[in-house]
């Protein structure tokens, strides 16, 4: 596919959409969730139909514990798959994270990709920036920007290292970021959150963020796409293909990031995204401490499709989430998050 002269970062975008769809970029690690299970409640004293699923975040209340994790914009690609994918939340109440907003930032032009309150007027919507574009000129008024472009409801600061480090134009200078989260979340209007891209989160580093003043962390965990695989398919050359290829297998997997962080920081506000394909995934990650489950590349599959595909797939997980709810004897989201899973080697 031939570089975009006039916006290199939209062509990118453009890419990265083709190569989801297209290639298998998954990463050679699974999340680890299939070493958990509930256990079976055969006298839940429950009714199915009564079972809720509901939560409330930053004001807002969803339907069920669902997002649809950060994707794709700053592409015309982008704009219709964003229209579909927001219809979709709405119509099911759950939130729904854009994906990096940098490309309309630098041409105003494709902010057209982010705009989806036409269509989804009250979902809990995640606005979305490159943390280490702080290093590249950003501030306050960029991140702003972002949030007033989109009329979000959070801002999420992504934490994708790894893949600078393998793109031939990747932003790589990550040194001194940690102060400027920490001045960006003093500032902000709305509630900060960090996420990765697909690697998972350390305790230690959650510690440092929950320091900096974050207010919640998707971990989004090894286990699902591996961007450095998508990576690999954009290489213009075999020594950049190897180099991304190289980290197939690197990352913490979704469900030992979700349990570290819980452990280092019982108040910090968790949302679990990275290989999760199932409401029952997304059930195992709330008894492990999280609060939403996030899925990006199915919904992405389903919202090449149409609206109606996702609300179906959302449906589907939602379906599963509560059966799941309902044979563990959890009535709610509370209860289970106080269900402690078997874990079997």
């Amino acid at each position: 596919m031939p570089k975009s002269k006039s916006n290199p970062t939209s062509q990118r975008k453009s890419d990265h959409i083709r190569i989801n769809l297209e290639e298998d970029v998954r990463s050679k690690l699974t999340t680890g969730l299939e070493r958990y299970f509930f256990l079976h409640n055969a006298l839940p004293e429950l009714n199915l139909e009564e079972i809720d699923l509901s939560v409330d975040i930053f004001g807002k209340k969803l339907k069920a514990p669902l997002f649809i994790s950060s994707m794709t914009g700053g592409s015309k690609e982008a704009t219709e798959l964003n229209q579909r994918l927001a219809e979709a939340a709405q119509e099911t109440g759950i939130a729904m994270g854009l994906g990096s907003q940098r490309a309309a930032i630098e041409d105003e032009k494709l902010a057209v990709s982010f705009k989806v309150r036409n269509v989804a007027p009250d979902i809990l919507l995640f606005a979305n920036l490159g943390a280490v574009q702080l290093n590249y000129g950003y501030g306050l008024a960029h991140l702003q920007k972002a949030i007033e472009m989109a009329e979000a409801d959070a801002l999420v600061l992504h934490l994708n290292a790894l893949q600078e480090a393998v793109q031939p134009e990747g932003d790589t200078n990550f040194s001194g970021l940690l102060k400027k989260i920490e001045i960006m979340c003093k500032q902000m209007p709305v509630p900060l959150v960090v996420k990765e891209v697909g690697w998972g989160i350390s305790a230690e580093v959650a510690k440092q963020l929950a320091h900096a003043g974050v207010q919640a962390i998707d971990v989004a965990g090894a286990g699902g796409t591996s961007w450095t695989q998508v990576e690999m398919h954009r290489a213009e050359n075999e020594n950049q293909a190897r180099l991304a290829a190289a980290f197939g297998d690197w990352g913490i997997t979704t469900s030992e990031s979700i349990i570290q962080i819980r452990e280092a920081l019982r108040k910090m506000r968790i949302f679990a995204s990275g290989g999760l394909r199932s409401g029952v995934d997304i059930a195992k990650c709330i008894a492990l401490g999280a609060e939403l489950g996030g899925m990006a590349g199915p919904y992405l599959k389903a919202a090449n499709i149409s609206a109606k595909a996702v609300v179906e797939m959302i449906g589907e997980v939602s379906r599963e989430l509560r059966v799941c709810m309902f044979a563990a004897g959890a009535a709610n989201i509370a209860a289970l998050q106080g269900v402690t899973l078997v874990l079997r080697s």
